[in-house]
């Protein structure tokens, strides 16, 4: 069965989750780095009906006897997958109902022939970390226990006919045995023979070019071993990743996965998947032109679904989308909505504050309609990433003018639902007051935001001490009016009393009105 339609039984952040996990060799680390940001926006995310789901029976052909039977959904993924998700469980396992792991490690366990040696493994280890049954067993089959002990005769024998010993019958001429356990006395006893022996043969020629290997072996650079590292981690697969993220596991916080060693000699497209890096020409020559987009253009973005952010970061920058004319931003925008399935959070965030943060923030006077257009229909769709990446670096950067003001007050009016404005409302709290940002948080009172107790006197605090900056402020006065018309029931005594200090050094000719607004104020 094909793995998209595999895929459609899942919801969409399961199916964003188990396509990073089939992602070859680096699906556990993705999978990590996907579902750290999932529980960013929702600390209670655990993968209950995710795993449930895939330990349902599903209808197959049996590709021997040709007949229909019945396996779990989870086998019916490629090998790959299952090592990825059975890696990505072992460093994750404490946020997720116990019962509905162990579920699925026996359906990976059960089938009519023998599961993958590599998947069984992982399902041992993993068993052992819970206390489960079955976690006494041994890692490695007793076929390849075999074939390692045949594959280190084959190497030991390599010597050749001579009496000496050399190359790998050196390294292997004792037992086996102590080889095999790294706690044997006896295997740690022959390493000094062997190297005093090398030593006695530098005369030969053959042993100069030994010694010379191994003086380039000793001279890497600590860089060099860092990537030596970083290559062994994947082939071990999670014991990497488990060392770097022990700490963190125990306590069942999940930590972002460290950026993947990119060649120092490379340039930035290295770190960039295949496909992506191939369709770069194609996006650069599309966004040069003048040229009406077509389907195919959408299709050729559908390559950001395959990067990471730090990918798309970097894509971005090699595509200048910062430096992009404003009047190519509708066309680009619309391709992005057509994309299907939607961006996640983080690639839409990265998008937003590549392409739009640096042209907002460098108004001087209103936005174009093109950049008005830009910005309006991806926060419509993209709503959460545009608060993020575009609204809060403004306002935390104290450079709200009244260009940006006017295009913020756009976005409240016409593009945030409520619980978003409030997300506005809180980072407003935070950052630098001034005249524009008076107009914003003006703009966001007339919505009548739902403030709990706590918010108010968050905001009713911040008043009373902005309130000597902005004595003959008109914008902050009409703003305090507001507060006290519309959201009368929430002044409690001690409101009253701050928001009467906050009054008391107004020079506005609507200080009068302030004062009665406050004192018709009753309390229960």
């Amino acid at each position: 069965m094909d793995t998209n339609t595999l895929l459609l039984r899942f919801d969409g952040r399961s199916r964003l989750l188990l396509r990073s996990l089939l992602s070859g060799a680096t699906g556990a680390r993705r999978g990590l780095w996907v579902f750290q940001r999932q529980r960013r926006s929702d600390p209670d995310r655990c993968l209950h009906t995710c795993l449930e789901t895939l330990c349902q029976q599903e209808i197959c052909l049996n590709s021997d006897a040709q007949t229909l039977t019945t396996k779990p959904l989870v086998c019916l993924f490629p090998v790959a997958f299952q090592r990825s998700l059975v890696s990505f469980l072992h460093l994750t396992h404490p946020l997720h109902p116990r019962t509905s792991v162990l579920h699925l490690l026996d359906c990976l366990s059960q089938g009519e022939h023998a599961p993958n040696p590599w998947v069984s493994a992982l399902v041992v280890q993993l068993r052992r970390d819970l206390g489960a049954p079955g976690g006494k067993e041994p890692l490695i089959t007793p076929q390849c226990r075999e074939r390692l002990r045949g594959l280190c005769e084959r190497l030991r024998d390599s010597g050749g006919g001579d009496d000496k010993a050399t190359g790998w019958a050196l390294c292997l001429g004792g037992p086996i045995e102590p080889q095999l356990s790294s706690s044997s006395q006896g295997g740690l006893d022959v390493v000094p023979k062997r190297k005093s022996s090398c030593v006695d043969l530098d005369s030969e020629p053959e042993d100069d070019a030994g010694q010379q290997r191994k003086r380039m072996r000793i001279s890497l650079s600590p860089v060099d071993t860092e990537r030596s590292c970083s290559s062994m981690e994947y082939v071990v697969g999670t014991e990497g990743l488990k060392d770097e993220m022990e700490t963190d596991r125990v306590v069942g916080v999940i930590p972002e996965p460290a950026v993947e060693p990119q060649p120092a000699a490379g340039s930035p497209s290295d770190a960039l998947p295949e496909n992506v890096k191939a369709s770069i020409p194609q996006i650069k020559e599309m966004l040069e032109s003048e040229m009406e987009w077509d389907q195919s253009s959408v299709d050729i973005f559908k390559v950001l679904n395959d990067c990471d952010p730090s990918q798309v970061e970097i894509l971005c920058r090699m595509l200048s989308l910062s430096e992009m004319p404003e009047q190519t931003l509708p066309q680009l925008c619309s391709c992005l909505l057509e994309l299907s399935p939607d961006l996640s959070h983080s690639t839409a965030a990265t998008l937003i504050k590549s392409l739009l943060l640096g042209k907002v923030l460098s108004l001087s006077e209103p936005a174009s309609r093109c950049l008005v257009t830009a910005v309006t229909s991806l926060c419509s769709r993209y709503p959460r990433p545009t608060c993020h990446a575009l609204i809060g670096p403004v306002l935390e950067e104290g450079q709200t003018g009244s260009a940006q003001a006017e295009l913020l007050n756009r976005l409240i009016e016409d593009c945030l639902d409520p619980h978003f404005r409030l997300l506005v409302f809180q980072m407003t709290i935070k950052g630098i007051w001034c005249e524009g940002l008076l107009s914003v948080i003006h703009a966001l009172l007339d919505k009548k935001l739902e403030l709990n107790e706590e918010l108010f006197t968050l905001f009713t605090d911040q008043l009373s001490s902005q309130a000597p900056h902005f004595t003959k402020s008109m914008k902050y006065a009409k703003m305090m009016l507001t507060v006290l018309t519309k959201y009368n029931t929430h002044v409690t005594v001690a409101h009253k009393r701050t928001l009467s200090c906050c009054l008391s050094s107004n020079e506005t000719f609507l200080k009068k009105s302030l004062q009665a607004a406050l004192k018709r104020i009753k309390h229960s």
